[in-house]
């Protein structure tokens, strides 16, 4: 398996952190209603939320584009760097989300979703 390929599980988990990170701790959460709790939140842990609904978001483009970028055969480095750089960005878009960082938080957004046309654009030269 490449190292892409285990990128897109990292992905595939990252919004699975960001949910943990907006629920551990508060004694008001309710299992039975998580949604319910979900919407009752703010501060840092409605922005842990938001990461986490903008991870689910990001993912399937994300997911798309390495499995395209593979099936074209392209530069297996270079669609390697691309996953791992649009992975370590996502971590880095959901601490700055959490943390109230917006300005930071848009910047690496973009930063991201040019790893991801990037991937597209391996296949396309592939």
């Amino acid at each position: 398996m490449t190292t892409a390929y285990w990128c897109v599980l990292a992905a595939a988990l990252m919004p699975y952190a960001f949910a943990g990170i907006a629920k551990f701790g508060d004694r008001r959460y309710d299992n039975r209603a998580p949604r319910e709790f979900l919407s009752t939140l703010d501060g840092r842990q409605k922005r842990a939320d938001w990461a986490q609904q903008n991870s689910f978001e990001a993912f399937p483009a994300f997911a798309a584009a390495v499995i395209i970028a593979h099936l074209a055969q392209g530069s297996q480095t270079a669609i390697n760097v691309l996953a791992v750089a649009f992975v370590l960005l996502r971590i880095t878009y959901g601490w700055a989300y959490i943390t109230d960082r917006p300005t930071l938080r848009s910047l690496v957004w973009i930063a991201a979703l040019g790893c991801m046309v990037g991937l597209f654009v391996v296949a396309a030269r592939a």
